[in-house]
């Protein structure tokens, strides 16, 4: 694993499940259970992680390695279960919210697709997890584009291929490999870092560089809203909302910015709702988010793993004028992309990779989530989906709703996928720390009613 693959599967604990996931909406009917097996195990050799597992190195002298799973069981990994009548979304999303809560086995490869049945209208779901150490966001669309067609036009598959797995790695097998690693692989990822850094060349880039790290330092000053940190259980609400692309577009065009800035701002508008119900809010108060941001070069694309970076947006949620908080929104976005913070974050994360110590690595990970932290409250990340239809068995996609994990403190957690002129919003929160995650979720839907009203 890279030294970031390595923090996302060592960071988990009962309490920290760190798996992403999708809820996908299909138009009827539902393939049998038989057929949709059948369908996974056809598509599995273009995805051999998929029948992998994690394996540690003895006294964490080594980051873990990926070893093909000899009692791998397809029928472990797809589930089948239906929700009663009438099958509405709410009961869609009450089953996913106990489903995605709860964690992956970790003595097996760290994958889960559960078909759904009983939707109304005959439609039908599937509930998608893996977990953060095998992809992000990115390489998670992918993969998408592997285990689902892109035409309706599907052909049962033929004669299943025969896996055989190779042998697992003894504990020797592991210790000699991680030794062998603590030697070359630091010189080989210092090269990467140095390129990584190379992205500052010259004396003006290094120059705005640094004047945007620190205006991005002194936003971490500014006043949050304290009861959005705190301890996390084992159990999460989760919610969807969904707002026409061609909104946010509409309001880019007419009022400036970015789609993403859009959102933000949509989504500082949710917050502002619910510190005002909380008592909370004030004009100077602000949610602090962690926006990830794909560092994935063009020859990286496919690969199973996460090439992400962080950049720290304030959504100035005190402020009342919807307008003011574009240009808030957009001022510090414009910032980071002059100064190319971006490449800081990568180039920090690339540094987990040159480890010499993965025990320390270790602790390192778990500290986030045992000690609170207050200085980021939430996590917007923004994944461009396709455009275009996706089919599973000939059966079209109609809706495609993102899912999150929650760690370190954050109690609730914004993931946004664009799937066929639809923005969708997976909201995730922790059940005893966000009670009032349906009110951030028409917050949202609030915040874009009013930059479109304006537009008019």
């Amino acid at each position: 694993m890279s030294g970031l693959d390595a923090s996302f599967y060592l960071l988990e604990d009962e309490n920290t499940p760190l798996h992403v996931a999708s809820v996908i909406v299909f138009e009827g009917p539902a393939p049998s259970y038989g057929d949709l097996v059948r369908h996974v195990v056809a598509k599995l050799p273009l995805v051999p992680r998929y029948r992998q597992r994690v394996r540690s190195v003895p006294l964490h002298l080594g980051r873990p390695v990926w070893a093909d799973d000899p009692h791998f069981q397809v029928l472990y990994h797809v589930r089948h279960t239906a929700i009663p009548a009438p099958g509405t979304d709410e009961q869609l999303r009450n089953l996913a919210g106990r489903v995605l809560a709860q964690r992956l086995d970790p003595a097996k490869p760290l994958w889960e697709i559960w078909l759904v049945e009983g939707l109304t209208e005959g439609r039908w779901a599937m509930i998608a997890k893996v977990h953060h150490c095998m992809v992000d966001g990115v390489a998670g669309m992918d993969l998408a584009t592997v285990m689902f067609d892109l035409t309706p036009d599907h052909e049962p598959p033929g004669e299943l291929p025969v896996w055989e797995p190779e042998p697992e790695p003894s504990s020797l097998d592991l210790l000699v490999d991680a030794a062998q690693r603590t030697v070359i692989s630091p010189l080989r990822q210092f090269n990467d870092v140095a390129r990584s850094a190379g992205v500052v060349r010259n004396a003006r880039q290094l120059g705005d560089f640094a004047r945007g790290l620190s205006r991005a330092t002194a936003r971490f000053a500014q006043p949050t809203a304290g009861s959005l940190n705190g301890p996390i259980g084992p159990h999460r609400r989760w919610c969807w909302q969904q707002i026409p692309l061609a909104d946010a577009k509409t309001i880019r065009k007419a009022l400036g910015g970015t789609v993403n800035d859009v959102i933000l701002t949509a989504v500082a508008a949710g917050y502002r709702d619910v510190l005002s119900a909380r008592g909370e809010l004030t004009p100077e108060t602000v949610v602090r988010t962690a926006v990830p941001v794909s560092v994935r070069s063009t020859d990286e694309r496919g690969e199973l793993n996460n090439r992400v970076a962080a950049v720290f947006v304030n959504l100035p949620a005190g402020e009342a004028d919807p307008l003011e908080r574009l240009r808030l929104v957009r001022e510090q976005t414009d910032d980071v992309k002059r100064s190319n913070q971006a490449a800081g974050t990568k180039t920090l994360t690339r540094l987990t990779d040159v480890a010499v110590a993965p025990a320390l690595l270790s602790l390192g990970a778990r500290l986030p989530v045992r000690l609170r932290q207050e200085l980021v409250q939430t996590v917007t990340t923004n994944v461009p989906g396709p455009d275009f239809p996706l089919y599973v068995m000939g059966r079209r996609v109609l809706e495609l709703h993102p899912y999150v994990p929650l760690a370190g403190g954050i109690r609730a957690v914004t993931a946004i996928i664009s799937y066929c002129g639809q923005l969708n919003f997976g909201l995730t929160g922790d059940f005893d720390g966000m009670p009032d995650l349906d009110v951030l979720t028409k917050g949202i839907q609030g915040g874009f009613d009013e930059l479109l009203a304006l537009t008019e």
